[in-house]
């Protein structure tokens, strides 16, 4: 037998149902403005959120939260079906869309509890964009600077912990890059060119995990340039830091067979990364 309790429960399903079926036959049958405007705004939430969890298409559910914005302006539901519409829209693929539903969220309600949510989702429309280490990598600029932005504006909300992930993973993505570019130059023996891209690595990203292949592969370019102190000073700062890295056990190898230690010699900007190792503020 249920009990009164649930029989309530039911009630309110059925009503919800009710509301969600009246609004589909009117849709079947009418305009979407003629149709919709005769509901509630709850109503018509209810039914944007129905489609959003029961269609294929995350998109169709974005008239009915437009909706509401055209009709029932600067209410509560509006606010909820703007937020909606951000996330309905980054559901779909359009990241576009979904980053400009985000930001009007953000520009009309900056203070609102949801703004973490509305940061976030603007963080992911760049960050879900960033696939290939060979494309170009502005998104990847776009989505560091959101989820930093989300880090340190909102760090106790519920999406902080994601961002972090997300920002390491996408600031490891910007070091693969410049590996990627420093490898090809290697390869080509254009030996100046690549000790640029590999020193982006360990000045920019130092925290990456391409750090101990990028002082490697300085190691080499300075050997094929003849520049011993570089190349054993490199050396020093990858011993310093990875010993146990197995770049390290080829890179003690590779000076070894030249008649090198890692240690550090002379002057310049990687003697200074080596002062910095020594006293701790680096890496």
């Amino acid at each position: 037998m249920i009990s009164k309790a649930g029989v309530r429960r039911l009630g309110a399903v059925i009503a919800v149902l009710g509301a969600v079926g009246a609004l589909g036959a009117c849709n079947r049958n009418q305009g979407p403005d003629e149709s919709l405007s005769a509901f509630s705004a709850e109503e018509i939430f209810q039914r944007g959120e129905y489609e959003l969890e029961t269609s294929r298409r995350a998109s169709s559910s974005l008239r009915y939260f437009k909706e509401i914005e055209r009709l029932y302006p600067y209410t509560e539901w509006s606010r909820r079906a703007l937020i909606m519409q951000a996330y309905a829209h980054h559901r779909a693929r359009e990241y576009e869309e979904s980053r400009a539903a985000a930001q009007r969220f953000l520009d009309t309600y900056p203070n609102d509890e949801e703004a973490p949510y509305a940061t976030y989702l603007l963080a992911l429309s760049f960050y879900d964009q960033v696939d290939e280490v060979g494309r170009d990598q502005g998104v990847t600029f776009q989505a560091l600077q959101h989820l930093r932005r989300l880090i340190e504006q909102y760090p106790d909300s519920d999406y902080t912990r994601s961002a972090i992930l997300k920002f390491e993973l996408a600031f490891d993505h910007l070091a693969a890059k410049e590996m990627e570019i420093g490898r090809y130059y290697l390869s080509r023996g254009n030996y100046n060119a690549a000790i640029n891209r590999f020193r982006v690595v360990v000045e920019d990203f130092q925290t990456s995990t391409h750090t101990p292949e990028a002082l490697h592969r300085l190691v080499e370019s300075y050997l094929r340039l003849g520049l011993r102190d570089e190349a054993q000073t490199a050396g020093a700062v990858l011993g310093y830091n990875f010993e146990a890295n197995p770049f390290y056990q080829d890179t003690f190898r590779l000076l070894a067979g030249q008649g090198l230690t890692p240690e550090a010699q002379g002057e310049g900007w990687l003697r200074t990364i080596y002062r910095q190792a020594i006293r701790g503020d680096w890496i």
